[in-house]
């Protein structure tokens, strides 16, 4: 039997839904996946889960499916609210509240009348509330279900964000790097600086960045290089705190921006060729990006260990300003001084091929 799926176009001349039986994936540039009645971890023929399909590197590998089926994920779920409650208590035990533990569940996480007593509503309202037959939960719910889960401030304003629409609307994303960022990106020679728009696409970078990022076949999303391209895992020092943060600020940037498509078109995107990124988006984590410490392992310049920083740009909502450096007299600094060497060596390399190749045009005039 036919799985119905509901796909939604996102060109500008498009303006309804529409399902359709389906029995194969649309272009992912024309199409945003949108999952009503499917679900994600449905068996592959022979009883193999869709979680082990995936190759050493941690990367979805090619797997037959039968005729009629097709591997979606919920990008765009008419009940979101429901589906973040859900997700979230799924990851409390009831040690951490204090609740007495009866023994095995058949869920992970605690139950639904658990979450309403530590909230101080009703069974009743809360399981409305998930199941999406109350839409209009009043400040104090929120804030009362926020303690009960245990939220953080981030975890916490994108519940509020589900609970109330109008709180923190905001306009749709630009993806083009301004020249004055440009400029300023290339006026620190000395560290790595890019800039990303709120999917995570990379919107320009200076040399020393593009230089650190070299060994990835594509270097124009963030997310894509992390879960499709298996350098990933050998890049990055730890892949797996990597990806998790990763999805994490896509799951903040979504919350800021619910109706940007070139995040619902990376969402559908890794939802069908990575399962580790299913499983990750599955659990709803909601942390922006700001400071951190990264570590790389460069393929020349060896182990860097970097201090990230990221500036929002006021002037393009969505858009940030990443920059790595490192303590003076550290190893992160000296990896940094032939970080550029490499990149300087890089410019000039690339300077006589372009005047090689413009001589060699005009020897052939000639």
């Amino acid at each position: 039997m036919n799985a119905w799926i509901t796909f939604r176009t996102v060109s500008s001349s498009a303006a309804t839904s529409r399902a359709i039986a389906g029995t194969g994936v649309p272009d992912a540039e024309a199409m945003i996946i949108i999952a009503r009645r499917t679900r994600i971890d449905s068996p592959l023929p022979g009883g193999q889960s869709r979680s082990a399909q995936v190759d050493q590197h941690g990367c979805a590998a090619p797997t037959r499916q039968a005729p009629g089926q097709i591997t979606v994920v919920d990008v765009d779920s008419e009940n979101k609210l429901g589906d973040y409650l859900r997700a979230r208590r799924a990851l409390i035990r009831v040690q951490d509240v204090g609740l007495p533990d009866d023994g095995p569940r058949r869920v992970p996480g605690l139950r639904r009348d658990e979450v309403a007593l530590l909230a101080g509503v009703s069974t009743d309202y809360y399981m409305r509330l998930e199941q999406g037959r109350e839409r209009h939960p009043s400040d104090q719910v929120l804030r009362s279900i926020a303690r009960a889960l245990q939220l953080d401030d981030d975890a916490a304003a994108h519940l509020f964000r589900l609970g109330l629409p109008v709180f923190g609307a905001r306009a749709a994303t630009s993806l083009t790097a301004a020249p004055e960022l440009v400029r300023l990106m290339d006026g620190m020679p000395d560290v790595p600086a890019f800039l990303v728009s709120a999917a995570q696409d990379i919107l320009g970078a200076n040399a020393m960045a593009r230089e650190l990022y070299r060994g990835f076949a594509r270097y124009d999303n963030l997310l894509r290089m992390i879960f499709l391209d298996p350098y990933a895992r050998s890049f990055y020092g730890d892949w797996d705190a990597a990806s998790r943060l990763a999805v994490s600020n896509l799951r903040a940037s979504s919350s800021q921006f619910p109706a940007d498509e070139h995040i619902e078109r990376i969402v559908g995107e890794l939802s069908l060729r990575s399962p580790a990124f299913v499983n990750l988006w599955a659990r709803y984590e909601v942390r922006p990006r700001t400071s951190e410490v990264k570590h790389f392992v460069h393929p020349r310049v060896g182990e860097l260990r970097l201090h990230f920083e990221t500036f929002a740009v006021a002037s393009a909502p969505g858009q940030h300003l990443s920059v790595y450096s490192a303590e003076p007299g550290s190893t992160g600094h000296d990896g940094l001084v032939l970080l550029r060497r490499l990149a300087e060596q890089a410019a000039t390399d690339a300077e006589n091929s372009a005047s090689e190749q413009a001589f060699k045009k005009g020897d052939t005039r000639s």
